[in-house]
């Protein structure tokens, strides 16, 4: 399963609105020792808001929290995806899609991804369903 920015962020955030419901999903997709699909553009975004937010301590352990993560898999943006995402941005012309999302559907379409874990509802308006476990 995919895992966007705003799911990590609301799991590594207390005072995230969303932060029980995405720690419920993290253990329900631990418990069942489900592949986490992230890219390194979405682990830059969440460690740019941990950066503003949190300070440069809790960035860097959020990093190593990913990297030390048994289940954790991060797929690195190649040129591939980024054709592939320049064709997803036409594709979903007037929405306010951002590049890492669209980089995040090419990675999907491409590993074959069934479902994203994400309070993002850009993926599933690009027709990959929402995860909640």
């Amino acid at each position: 399963m995919f895992v966007d920015s705003s799911a990590w962020i609301a799991l590594l955030s207390a005072r995230d609105r969303r932060h029980g419901d995405a720690d419920a999903m993290f253990r329900r997709a631990a418990a069942r020792r489900a592949r986490l699909l992230t890219t390194n553009l979405v682990l830059a975004e969440v460690h740019r808001l941990l950066l503003l937010w949190a300070g440069v301590r809790a960035a860097a352990r959020a990093l190593d929290r990913f990297e030390a993560s048994p289940l954790t898999v991060v797929e690195f943006a190649t040129a591939e995806h980024h054709r592939a995402a320049r064709l997803w941005l036409e594709r979903l012309g007037g929405q306010p899609v951002t590049y890492t999302d669209a980089v995040s559907f090419a990675v999907m379409e491409a590993t074959r991804c069934a479902a994203a874990m994400s309070f993002d509802r850009h993926f599933a308006r690009a027709g990959f369903p929402l995860w909640r476990g």
